[in-house]
């Protein structure tokens, strides 16, 4: 475990919505961006502070406030009071170690997603590659004009979306809050695409080292893209569920040109899942077949060895006779006795070799 990483553990005792931070403090300190938008105008401040966040939402029109670093529990209950949010829904936004989910709490939506990082080191199947795969917890709370955004870590995710809100290009500014929450969600599944693809990759690079050259480096990778596919099948399946009742629109803060749009993200999920299955299976079938080359090649060795042993055992008997020291052994005087010894040895091992050969054993 990382160091200074916190353990659910930490909240043993505590009473119910009483936030502490679960996890790794990814950033220094919190870091605040509040994006306000309308048909044409376009405002942003890159270090906000709370009191412009809750005088935005007093003036009123669409806003996106992006909060980087989870860590500062005290200014992030400040902030969920200004926006009356419910204890619980901090509670969830600190604790990392949550799993996708989706909660309507009536004058706004709760989500909760896994964002999908890719780390790359050499590799046995394909050197310079290695693909592990580690999550991050995103947050998001959709109100009636307003959006919040929560991310463990000091990087801007959403960039792209940010760039488009300052261009203006699209309908991101025309179509209200719940467009910009299906763009954001849209973005995290798009990760998941590059992520699948760099694994399937490694995954095909080491198709023909298991078979080839089945070294135990090659295990130790496939059981890191065991493990990386584990972690990416824990991330979509429960968002699987989250996008599915966002299309169904079942709250009033959806309006149904956004259904269309939630309903492509959860094609896209359902792409992403039906792929990570796929890799799964390859790569319990990758597994499967290096033990099997593995045992292939000991038999093979050992098929080796057992000709050698045996096309030894007559030659042996042989030797053992003539090695025995009896007077009364004709063949010790006889000239010709040493060459007729070694004759009968080449034609005994010849003509086993001819036999192995007929039987396929060689």
């Amino acid at each position: 475990m990382a160091k200074g990483h916190k353990r659910r553990s930490t909240k043993a005792g505590l009473s119910p919505g009483t936030p502490v931070h679960i996890g790794e403090a990814k950033a220094e300190a919190m870091h605040l961006t509040l994006l306000q938008y309308s048909d044409d105008r376009f405002q942003e401040r890159d270090r906000a502070t709370i009191d412009d966040c809750l005088q935005a939402k007093k003036d009123g029109g669409p806003m996106w406030v992006v909060v980087r670093g989870l860590h500062q529990v005290e200014s992030l209950q400040q902030l969920a009071a200004g926006f009356g949010l419910h204890p619980l829904v901090i509670e969830d936004v600190v604790n990392t170690e949550q799993r996708s989910k989706l909660e309507d709490y009536g004058d706004y939506l709760f989500l909760v997603v896994k964002r999908l990082l890719l780390s790359t080191g050499p590799s046995a199947g394909r050197p310079g590659l290695r693909a592990e795969v580690r999550t991050e917890q995103v947050s998001l709370i959709l109100g009636p004009d307003y959006v919040l955004s929560f991310q463990e870590g000091p990087a801007d995710l959403f960039h792209a979306v940010q760039g488009r809100l300052r261009n203006g290009k699209g309908r991101i500014r025309t179509m209200g809050c719940d467009y910009l929450a299906y763009s954001l969600l849209d973005s995290v599944v798009d990760e998941y695409f590059s992520v699948v693809e760099q694994l399937d990759e490694e995954i095909e690079g080491l198709e023909d080292a298991v078979v080839t050259n089945p070294v135990p480096e090659t295990v130790q990778a496939l059981h890191r893209l065991k493990k990386s596919v584990i972690v990416l099948r824990k991330a979509v399946w429960p968002l699987r569920e989250v996008v599915g009742r966002l299309e169904r629109a079942e709250s009033p803060l959806i309006k149904p040109a956004t259904v269309v749009y939630l309903r492509d993200v959860y094609d896209h999920t359902i792409q992403v899942i039906e792929t990570t299955e796929t890799l799964r299976d390859m790569l319990a079938g990758m597994l499967d077949i290096y033990l099997t080359s593995l045992s292939n090649r000991l038999n093979e060795t050992m098929k080796v060895l057992t000709v050698i042993a045996t096309l030894f055992i007559p030659l042996t008997f042989i030797v053992g006779i003539y090695g025995m020291n009896f007077t009364n052994m004709p063949e010790l005087a006889w000239p010709w006795g040493y060459p007729l010894v070694w004759l009968v040895m080449l034609l005994v091992a010849g003509g086993m070799l001819v036999y192995f050969r007929r039987r396929s054993w060689l």
